[in-house]
């Protein structure tokens, strides 16, 4: 996966993550990386939660930090709070930043 197709970057002593997430969707996955139409990667998601009271975007976070093997509290979204397309913040903690890029490269299907 080249560096413009992924849906992440380090910036600021955090991994920046683009995701676009489907609440109701059935079960909690990372489907992948999938190219917008405006030519951003995001990497899809979906939760079973409702988009109501912030509980998709709290299901997110965990879905994710379980994902990533970091603690949920250092998962946050930092964007796109009520839209489809969300920015996430992760904070390294015990992991480098390369080490959690380097784990999404692997959820994302990339190498």
């Amino acid at each position: 996966m080249a560096d413009g197709e992924r849906p992440w970057r380090i910036d600021n002593g955090a991994l920046r993550l683009m995701v676009r997430l489907t609440p109701r969707g059935g079960r909690d996955a990372l489907e992948g990386v999938e190219m917008r139409d405006d030519g951003r990667p995001v990497l899809k998601a979906r939760v079973r939660a409702a988009p109501e009271n912030g509980q998709a975007n709290a299901a997110l976070t965990r879905l994710v930090a379980k994902s990533l093997g970091v603690a949920a509290s250092q998962v946050e979204v930092t964007g796109g709070h009520t839209a489809r397309v969300k920015t996430l913040s992760i904070a390294a903690g015990a992991a480098s930043l390369a080490e959690l890029a380097a784990r999404l490269a692997g959820l994302a299907g990339g190498d």
